[in-house]
């Protein structure tokens, strides 16, 4: 990833309504929520949610899809993934004993059948 990539990925972010959506998709894996009930999971206008899911989306974290009448959104894990590579890549000069626990404290929300973090 980029430095502008992980900039517009970052702005996207910085804000609270698109920050809940993106946690909220993410929790959703994979299935995905349409956008009507995210706007009435998150109470938000469904327009101001559009506009925040076209924020998301252009940031390269969620990506949609038609089914039927709906659309479907989901979290772009791989965008996710660049952006946090993109944070840690050079994690304490590459000193692996400093970025253990970050590592560690990461590991069990991926973990099969773990409990969320």
């Amino acid at each position: 990833m980029e430095s502008n990539n992980a900039i517009v990925a970052l702005s996207a972010l910085a804000q609270a309504t698109r920050l809940e959506t993106f946690r909220l998709l993410v929790r959703h894996e994979p299935d995905g929520v349409p956008a009507g009930e995210l706007a009435r999971l998150l109470d938000v206008p469904q327009n101001t949610m559009s506009a925040h899911l076209a924020t998301l989306s252009r940031a390269g974290l969620v990506k949609s899809e038609r089914q039927s009448r709906s659309i479907i959104y989901r979290a772009d894990l791989d965008g996710l993934r660049d952006l946090t590579l993109f944070l840690v890549k050079d994690c304490c000069g590459g000193s692996t004993e400093l970025c253990a626990p970050l590592i560690a404290e990461l590991t069990p929300c991926c973990e099969p059948g773990a409990k969320p973090c």
